[in-house]
């Protein structure tokens, strides 16, 4: 079902999709799907594996209707899950739909969120949940997204990527649950995804009483009231927008695109930050003859912008496919 966007006078539509089912040949899916994206002016990424789908897309209304009818037409797809909101300009670049051997990364090939997962969470009933002492709650995301903003409370495994989140697990999983019965565990991720593989997994060691919030923390910012909101910060996202805030609203960070963090308004400030090249997180990590080859990058890339050429968009939207398979639509 469809999570609406509140923005109606918004010329474009974001919609934040996924669903696991069983795809035979999944392969000979893609040629239609892109042909069908291209037809209606669609762009983002989608991913595609023999588990599901997953991705981003961004267009008119019509044409993402148009679409999201295509997917939900595709096996076991009638139930996809989708978040929609909306933007002023074209998020994305161009469109690829990719195969790839998971639609979100965790690296453990035995998990199967169709056969076993957690127990839902509606948003308005999240802030109970987490609220209750006998609760852990653990923010899935990587390490960069919790910098951005998470929940009150919310246990940070400051993994880089979630095919971190499973070894992270196992070796807190005696200092976080104890030897005694085992508090109740609530998890999160953006759109729901992560969520349904971290709750399979922590119910394959055995954890039983697993749950997670429902579409994610964007179902959560769109229908929460912000004065009861327990969410502390802005919510990282996969496209130009960069964070979101309550509402959907479009969040103050920039990107940047030497390390693919979140920059916030004072980080742009900082004396380490230069547009293409560094931000305070990544100047210490770069040599001088990277930055000096990122300033070429950016060179270039500023003389295709002035001729009217998508040279940014050819790497951004590389960029943002490699990160899409380690988050959540």
């Amino acid at each position: 079902m469809d999570t609406h966007c509140r923005d109606i006078d918004a010329p474009l539509r974001v919609a934040a999709l996924y669903r696991f089912a069983r795809f035979e040949d999944f392969a000979s899916l893609r040629e239609p799907l892109d042909r069908l994206c291209r037809k209606q002016g669609i762009r983002g990424t989608l991913l595609l594996a023999a588990e599901g789908i997953n991705g981003t897309i961004a267009g008119t209304p019509e044409g993402i209707d148009t679409v999201l009818a295509h997917i939900r037409a595709l096996p076991d797809c009638a139930d996809l899950d989708v978040k929609l909101s909306s933007a002023s300009v074209m998020p994305f670049h161009r469109m690829k739909v990719r195969l790839k051997r998971e639609i979100v990364t965790m690296g453990q090939p035995d998990i199967d969120p169709r056969a076993s997962v957690g127990t839902y969470v509606e948003a308005q009933d999240w802030n109970a949940l987490i609220s209750d002492p006998q609760t852990i709650v653990i923010d899935t995301r990587n390490d960069y997204e919790v910098a951005v903003g998470t929940f009150e409370g919310a246990i940070d495994p400051r993994t880089p990527s979630f095919r971190d989140f499973p070894e992270w697990f196992r070796q807190e999983r005696e200092r976080l649950l104890g030897s005694g019965k085992p508090p109740r565990v609530a998890m999160f991720c953006t759109g729901g995804i992560r969520c349904e593989k971290s709750t399979a997994f922590l119910k394959q060691e055995g954890i039983e009483d697993v749950y997670h919030l429902k579409g994610g923390i964007l179902k959560y910012l769109e229908t929460v009231p912000e004065e009861q909101s327990l969410w502390r910060g802005e919510c990282f996202v996969f496209d130009q927008r960069v964070t979101i805030g309550h509402g959907l609203v479009e969040g103050s960070y920039s990107l940047c695109h030497a390390c693919r963090r979140p920059v916030s308004a004072e980080g742009a400030t900082s004396p380490l930050y230069e547009e293409g090249v560094s931000c305070p997180a990544c100047h210490g990590e770069r040599t001088e003859e990277q930055r000096e080859s990122y300033r070429e990058r950016q060179r270039q890339e500023s003389l295709a912008a002035a001729r009217g050429e998508a040279h940014v968009g050819a790497r951004f939207e590389q960029v943002q496919a490699e990160q899409h398979n380690d988050r959540g639509a």
